[in-house]
């Protein structure tokens, strides 16, 4: 019976267990192969013994996402993670992996201790390897692709999809960075998966990108046509090998054709880069996803155009299509120039259910740019009837209804360009503000906290007449002044007028940081003299407390001491020096000749 149930459970019975690799911490790519008699023996002993902490997991953890045996061949990659010792590696403890969903966190360390504790009163030898969802894509990121290979390639005891989906994806990719590793730039996996809300019959959703920038003997196309028929041929075997029904959704892209989408803001590859994680990567996947997360990858103006424009001859299109032409037709068409909107406003591109969302929070309830009713027709427009004729709960409209949204989704539109001019005024003020705050708080910090008039004169005085800095900034600077006082009288300047200030103030900002540079070294050097002892060197800095560093140590003088310390309190001191260096008297001199001996002073 418990055999019976196991099959139920992980949708395949022992014999069907087709995924074990030949060595997985070889760190030579093995094609998954038919486990050995000997090792399928063993995995069903530890099976039977792992049969009552199953069901007590179970049990009470109805949530559980996945329960597995790792592979015996990777038992010393989970020792070395677990940071076991050597008296624990040689109780040669099975590793179980508990895999629960990310909303579980605040559960985390309970959970974690009542298992450990049900497993110290079995006394069995088990290491017990609790993660959340989130924390295999986690690893990912982190370039530990061993750990996530064994995971997805462990004996399920309980599965609710994500370890055959994993199982899939990872027998994938070993037979096809066996056929032709050097093109395969990266091997991502992404979409519901990914996102944490698969369930078992859920499609496995990878991305493969060749590298086709050294491309000599053939074009392109027709390298991406050969490879993808390739890879497309192991989607079944990989299937078969893994014992699952999970559909294998394989995309191929060229890293060329990558890189463009990226940059025209295309939804596919701005969310494969946004929600995807590698399981393969040759250095490039993980530093675009860094610069994307940190907002240095942004769509282009063109991009933003091209998706306000979509909606523009939507109407009359809409008129004249079916029903099924007529609901996609209108759904682009307010969501696309959506997405335009929120991207103008410093989004990144968003799906279905996060462009209604966003737009409402932004817009509406943020920003109160919109009436509240143009939120509505674009739920209704994107969730109630879209989504809702796409997953077959809408079967049929009528003339009425067709109308309705015609009507709704023109003055939708028509709301949605107000909204740009809007958008792009505010957009304007506050990089201006931003702008204006960052010359004036350089300004302070150089010349001490004044009035702008006179900060300006201070900048007149000290840089441009003693030949420091480009005269042409003194206009830069009172420009910067007119145009605040046209901002409070309500006078918006032109878009020229804005951007040729804000073109300037880049190099203004460049110029002031270069003279607060050269400003600091100046006095650094004034408070160095340099000490010669015994043919070695180091730098005495007259400041209070005096610091000594030689050979990168860095250490202070207080009283007839020598103390350590460190760059942050040098930094610190070195921040407040104000130019007047501190004498060198008997006291320090005798502490200088107590720790260097004779000694010369370089002034």
């Amino acid at each position: 019976m418990a055999d019976e149930n196991q099959k139920q459970d992980t949708g395949m019975s022992l014999d069907a267990q087709k995924y074990q690799t030949e060595d997985m911490t070889s760190g030579q790519v093995k094609v998954p192969t038919q486990a050995s008699a000997k090792d399928e023996k063993e995995m069903k002993k530890m099976r039977e013994k792992l049969e009552n902490l199953k069901k007590f997991i179970i049990n009470k953890y109805k949530f559980t996402k996945a329960i597995g045996i790792i592979p015996p061949q990777a038992a010393e990659i989970f020792d070395e993670e677990n940071e076991l010792s050597e008296e624990e590696k040689k109780q040669k403890p099975m590793h179980l992996v508990v895999i629960l969903p990310d909303d579980k966190e605040k559960q985390f360390n309970e959970i974690k201790g009542i298992l450990i504790k049900k497993i110290q009163d079995a006394k069995q030898k088990i290491w017990l390897n609790l993660f959340l969802e989130k924390d295999l894509w986690e690893m990912c990121i982190d370039s530990k692709y061993s750990i996530v290979e064994a995971i997805g390639m462990s004996f399920p005891l309980h599965d609710k999809g994500l370890l055959g989906s994993l199982r899939v994806a990872e027998i994938h990719k070993s037979l096809v960075l066996r056929k032709f590793e050097k093109y395969i730039y990266s091997y991502v996996i992404w979409g519901s998966l990914v996102r944490g809300d698969a369930v078992k019959t859920s499609d496995v959703d990878v991305a493969i990108i060749i590298d086709d920038t050294d491309v000599k003997r053939m074009p392109r196309i027709e390298l991406k046509e050969k490879l993808r028929n390739i890879i497309y041929s192991y989607i079944m075997q990989a299937g078969e090998l893994a014992g699952v029904k999970n559909i294998l959704n394989v995309q191929v892209w060229l890293l060329t054709e990558f890189w463009e989408g990226i940059k025209d803001a295309n939804p596919v590859f701005y969310g494969s880069l946004r929600d995807g994680v590698p399981l393969y990567d040759r250095g490039g996947f993980l530093p675009w996803k860094l610069l994307l997360k940190m907002g240095k990858i942004k769509p282009s103006p063109e991009a933003i155009d091209g998706y306000m424009s979509v909606g523009e001859k939507t109407q009359e299109i809409a008129k004249r299509k079916l029903l099924d032409i007529v609901m996609s037709d209108i759904f682009y068409g307010v969501s696309m120039p959506t997405q335009g909107i929120l991207m103008l406003y410093g989004l990144p591109p968003t799906n279905i259910p996060e462009t209604v969302k966003e737009f409402k929070r932004i817009f509406v309830d943020k920003e109160k740019l919109v009436e509240k009713k143009y939120a509505d027709i674009l739920e209704e427009i994107m969730i109630t009837y879209y989504k809702g004729y796409e997953h077959e709960k809408i079967k049929e409209v009528s003339g009425k209804d067709i109308d309705k949204l015609l009507k709704n989704s023109e003055a939708y539109l028509k709301r949605l360009k107000e909204l740009r001019i809007e958008i792009e005024k505010t957009m304007v003020k506050k990089t201006f503000s931003e702008i204006y705050t960052n010359v004036f708080k350089i300004m302070k910090a150089l010349f001490g906290n004044k009035s702008e008039i006179q900060l300006i004169k201070q900048y007149e005085k000290e840089i441009v007449n003693k030949g420091q800095g480009n005269p042409k900034f003194l206009h830069t600077l009172n420009e910067l002044i007119s145009v605040k006082k046209k901002y409070k009288s309500k006078k918006a300047p032109s878009a020229y007028v804005f951007e040729t200030l804000r073109k300037e103030c880049i190099y203004l900002i460049d110029s002031l940081v270069e003279y607060g540079q050269r400003k600091d070294l100046g006095l650094i050097e004034r408070a160095k003299v340099v000490l010669t002892f015994k043919g070695k060197h180091a730098e005495l800095f007259l400041t209070k407390p005096a610091f000594l560093i030689q050979e990168n140590k860095i250490r202070k003088i207080e009283g007839e001491k020598i103390k350590a310390s460190d760059m942050n309190e040098f930094n610190q001191i070195i921040s407040k020096f104000k130019g007047k260096r501190i004498k060198i008297d008997n006291k320090m001199l005798e502490v200088l000749e107590k720790e260097f001996g004779e000694f010369d002073v370089n002034l």
